[in-house]
């Protein structure tokens, strides 16, 4: 700042209404990109779902426009419409237009919600270019609009009803430059799955609760009902679709202490992945917190007091861990408190201190009933837990073998890793190949500063279906782990990683399909943070090479060949090549095709629906044969051109 800069109180602004959310709406949603955007839906089906706790709410639908805008309907109270006492202006038009102003805050509205701070509806108003409420209340129907969260209209009575509640109708400001505003998202387009994971979820922790989502931008129209009488029992069950599970039905808890109730459904499948969600206020908690803590410590606690009570652990035997009880384990923790703390912006992680002993305390005494009223029950559950210590024990002896004592030490690198000479990771990638012929042309057509190859022999092991121990001994593993760096599983540390590009480059035929589902499947399940920090690439090398006369092309789908082919004319006779491997061609078709950042192209791997994808991967994967056999019957036709 220079020394000659002029700063008095002229310099002080002060933003009026919602004019700070506008400047600054990071603050308020996180973003202004697709997750901003879905964000502005969420706050007010969170609306509508505070409505539902307190009683007085049973449907919820959501409709999507084709001119952009978002309806959410409901059948609650309805905003109140009186005339606010400090105000001076309509209840419904104070929380509209005004920051912090709703039932959130001790008046008595709500005893818990998911929304903090009552900044919910005025900022989806302030970051809308238009948006119109409509309430259903006292035999009449209300209705006001506002432009940018500015009022067009008092609020007037249109009509007359004999129902209650509250649609929300918003078209969020987006960027468009057609107008003299400046507009607030990069985008307006609303991804039906992403608001179909986030309602699925809020029908589960709330029981009873039905929510609809229509998408009218497209022709059938997509219409998806969320409704589950069993709550997250029902919840539970869904997360073990298609795994077998070692007892009939989850065992389910529930308790109120202090204002606050906790929910907790759980079920052990015979596979070796935890999966355990936290909820607080209907929030997914990805990083846990003081629930989480309280019920992992209960379940370890009440495993390990019911083998040593009756003699399933020796006296000699160590107690078991938390990762030896988790094996296998489907859970979901639910609590609902009337004042949640939660750690950062993205609300991913419960800080409250006084629930933790409250889930500790009733886990324990309903789960230790539940064995004792159970015996058969708690012995599968214990043989399973002793299985896993006894995994766990030969995983330790073999994970130290892949551990590098620093991310730049390349004396333990894999043999067969050809390594780039770039040290910035950033800058970095390897490529996984298939075999020793695809990676000869690899190493060949790469450039050598930036670009790694991989070799991996033939399949390499299916981790859906085994233990830690027998992955950790597999060599092509062993060798994926080492080359990457950062470890993995709970010891993943991405700062750690040699590249930030993992490539998979597999031969376009049905076993190199194979050998790419099988990667993506272990960095799932072993290398979560590889994918959701957006590290996982999948190669498009082209499937034919089209030659007439000198002319060469490549093209990478079966339409472009028809294309192409309309093009050139079909009666020239072009010379077409089909790849099946990337042996067949030599290192510079490898190069200008595949792996030259000029002119490739690469999916990279991302992960909106975990849930699913744990699901697919089961399917895929698994054990269970019939569901396999139905899925692909139900999805062969997909497949036009299949070689085998």
């Amino acid at each position: 700042m220079s020394a000659n800069t002029h700063y008095d109180e002229s310099n002080i602004q002060i933003l009026e209404g919602l004019e700070a959310v506008r400047r600054r709406p990071g603050m308020y949603i996180g973003s202004t990109d697709e997750r901003g955007l879905h964000h502005l839906v969420y706050e007010i089906v969170d609306n509508a779902v505070d409505e539902a706790l307190a009683g007085y709410c049973k449907n919820i639908n959501v409709t999507l426009f084709s001119d952009g805008s978002v309806e959410v309907i409901d059948d609650g109270r309805g905003f109140p419409v009186g005339i606010h006492p400090k105000a001076g202006r309509p209840a419904v038009e104070v929380c509209l237009t005004m920051l912090h102003a709703g039932g959130k805050f001790g008046g008595g509205g709500y005893k818990v919600s998911g929304g903090l701070h009552g900044v919910g509806a005025s900022v989806v108003n302030a970051l809308s270019s238009h948006l119109m409420v409509t309430v259903y209340q006292d035999g009449k129907i209300y209705r006001q609009e506002y432009e940018r969260g500015k009022i067009l209209y008092d609020l007037k009575v249109i009509g007359e009803t004999d129902r209650t509640g509250t649609t929300v109708r918003f078209w969020p400001d987006v960027k468009t430059g057609a107008t003299p505003e400046p507009g607030i998202f990069e985008t307006g387009k609303f991804e039906f799955e992403t608001l179909h994971v986030r309602f699925r979820e809020m029908a589960f922790l709330n029981k009873g609760i039905r929510i609809t989502l229509t998408d009218e931008r497209c022709e059938p129209h997509k219409h998806e009902e969320y409704h589950y009488e069993g709550g997250i029992k029902s919840f539970v069950e869904y997360l073990n679709t298609n795994k077998t599970c070692l007892f009939d039905s989850p065992i389910y808890m529930e308790g109120i202490k202090d204002g606050s109730s906790v929910e907790v459904a759980l079920q052990w499948n015979d596979g070796y992945t935890e999966n355990v969600l936290s909820f607080a206020n209907n929030i997914h908690t990805p990083e846990g917190g003081t629930h989480l803590m309280g019920f992992r410590n209960a379940l370890t606690r009440v495993i390990n007091d019911y083998g040593r009570k009756n003699k399933l652990l020796k006296d000699t035997d160590q107690n078991l861990t938390g990762d030896d009880v988790r094996e296998g384990l489907a859970a979901v923790v639910s609590v609902k408190l009337e004042e949640p703390q939660f750690e950062g912006q993205t609300k991913s992680k419960l800080g409250n201190s006084e629930i933790r002993p409250i889930v500790d305390s009733m886990v324990s005494d309903k789960l230790s009933t539940v064995f004792e009223e159970n015996p058969s029950i708690a012995r599968i559950v214990l043989d399973k837990c002793i299985s896993a210590a006894r995994a766990r024990e030969a995983a330790r002896k073999a994970r130290d073998l892949t551990r590098r004592k620093s991310a730049l030490e390349s004396a333990s690198l894999p043999g067969k890793l050809a390594d780039c000479s770039e040290r910035d990771p950033a800058k970095c990638e390897i490529f996984l190949v298939e075999g020793d012929s695809a990676g000869g042309s690899a190493k060949e057509g790469r450039d050598r500063h930036f670009q790694a190859i991989l070799p991996l022999r033939g399949k390499i092991l299916n981790v859906e279906k085994c233990r830690m121990d027998k992955m950790l001994a597999n060599e092509e593993i062993k060798a994926m782990i080492t080359a990457f760096g950062g470890g993995f599983d709970r010891e993943f540390d991405p700062s750690k990683l040699r590249y930030h590009r993992i490539v998979c480059m597999t031969d376009a035929d049905v076993d190199g399909s194979h050998i790419r589902i099988l990667l993506l499947t272990f960095f799932f399940r072993h290398f979560p943070g590889l994918i959701e920090n957006g590290y996982v690439y999948i190669a498009q090398p082209p499937l034919y090479k089209i030659t007439k006369g000198k002319n060469e092309k490549y093209v990478y789908s079966d339409e472009q060949l028809q294309s192409y082919l309309d093009e050139i004319g079909r009666d020239s006779k072009p010379d077409v090549q089909r790849y099946k491997g990337l042996g067949e061609m030599s290192a510079h078709q490898l190069w200008e095709t595949t792996m030259d950042p000029a002119v490739r192209s690469m999916y990279r791997v991302t992960l909106k629906d975990a849930i699913a994808a744990d699901q697919l991967f089961t399917l895929l994967m698994g054990d269970n044969v019939e569901p396999r056999r139905e899925f692909i019957e139900q999805n062969a036709r997909l497949v036009a051109d299949l070689d085998i």
